[in-house]
């Protein structure tokens, strides 16, 4: 309810033009093999997140959405994200993740976004709940955070190596939050943080088949970076051992089944 009202207040007397901007780079591909054995939740598709994703930005103002689409493997017919044509698909030949997170930082790094313009590289296998967008604006925003992650890491509750983990927290409007060492490949910055570390993020991702995102982050932490997440999560990576924990994402999903089918 206040998350309503919120924006609400946001649509009514703010224009959009001074509402933060958001660019989100959306990655697909016609198959992949470093995710083609995970584990899935029952009715999982990866064009029902992007059915979720989509009506989540439903009167949402100051939000730019790209996609890139990895053709290296070819498929028979055309992958659903080229049925839409709201936003711009990005065809790219990489075959592997670690070249095309590497293509999409190219391109995003070539576009001139003003300082503050937040950055979402966001994976195709994630569901996000109502009001994400305004959620990301406040973490972004927390003095001193470098880095967020919508997505609350259940492995940070119950893998031996982080028994013990210690985690600053933050409030604001709408959600708490803890620093976290690392996330996936599926997180946010401003643009000026990117511009700043830009060559790390390359390091870890060019040349390799998979990027190593958790090394990443650990990296990028110890130089001083702080990555924070929302506890409970506003977004959740389908994987049913890793789901972000207090949220039933079996409705968030079906409710968006249910819109999408009206």
């Amino acid at each position: 309810m206040l998350l309503e009202k919120a924006e609400r207040f946001l649509k009514k007397f703010m224009p959009a033009d001074k509402i933060q901007p958001i660019e989100v780079f959306v990655r697909y591909c016609n198959f992949s093999d470093v995710s083609a054995h995970k584990k899935r939740p029952i009715d999982f598709s990866r064009r029902l997140c992007y059915q979720n994703f989509i009506q989540t930005l439903e009167n949402q103002n100051n939000i730019n959405v790209t996609f890139f689409l990895d053709t290296f493997y070819p498929m028979e017919g055309d992958h659903f994200i080229l049925q839409q044509d709201k936003y711009p698909v990005i065809e790219i030949k990489h075959g592997t993740e670690g070249g095309s997170f590497c293509h999409m930082l190219d391109h995003v790094l070539a576009n001139k976004y003003s300082s503050d313009t937040i950055i979402y590289f966001l994976e195709d296998d994630y569901l996000h709940r109502d009001g994400w967008v305004n959620v990301l604006r406040e973490g972004i925003n927390i003095p001193g955070v470098d880095y967020v992650t919508l997505y609350d890491h259940k492995d940070k509750y119950f893998l031996p190596q982080y028994k013990g983990l210690k985690s600053e927290l933050f409030l604001t409007e709408h959600a708490h939050w803890r620093e976290t060492p690392s996330t996936t490949n599926t997180y946010a910055m401003k643009y000026s943080i990117l511009k700043r570390d830009y060559e790390l993020h390359y390091a870890f991702s060019r040349g390799v088949k998979i990027s190593s995102d958790h090394k990443k982050f650990c990296t990028l932490r110890s130089q001083g970076s702080l990555l924070v997440s929302p506890i409970p999560g506003w977004s959740c990576h389908m994987e049913p051992d890793y789901m972000s924990p207090c949220i039933d994402w079996t409705a968030v999903q079906n409710n968006h089944l249910v819109t999408s089918n009206a």
